[in-house]
């Protein structure tokens, strides 16, 4: 009876070869995908630093625009820190359309910034000039 005890401890003491394999497998597809979660983070991450980058620089750019009404020019252009941007400015209505009391006129600003990266954002806004005959 000795044997059979002993023999029976024996085979069940430790793992199979299948078990270490089948949880080293396990252990691996889990690491994996945390790697994989975290290097999504980490581009994720770059993105949105790039993207906050972009948009400080073209709020920079349009905080630059002459303040209280005076002219604007029709097209600007230019490099901030390695950003290349371009605004371009136009009649928001027509004289027509106009309203003639008012001693402004509104203008469209459409900006346009571009990263070293390629990635671009527009912005449009709208900005008010004194009437010529004001000035």
């Amino acid at each position: 009876m000795s044997r059979r005890i002993s023999s029976r401890r024996h085979s069940e003491a430790g793992f199979t070869m299948i078990e270490a394999v089948v949880a080293l497998a396990l252990v691996s597809i889990v690491l994996a995908a945390i790697g994989s979660l975290v290097a999504r983070n980490v581009r994720g991450a770059q993105q949105l630093e790039q993207h906050t980058a972009l948009m400080q620089t073209a709020r920079l750019i349009a905080s630059r625009l002459p303040q209280g009404g005076q002219p604007l020019p029709t097209e600007l252009a230019g490099r901030e820190a390695g950003y290349r941007w371009q605004m371009r400015i136009s009649p928001f209505v027509d004289d027509e359309t106009a309203i003639p009391d008012s001693p402004f006129i509104p203008r469209r600003i459409e900006l346009r910034v571009q990263s070293p990266t390629g990635a671009i954002v527009s912005l449009e806004t709208l900005r008010l000039q004194y009437r010529e005959e004001r000035q």
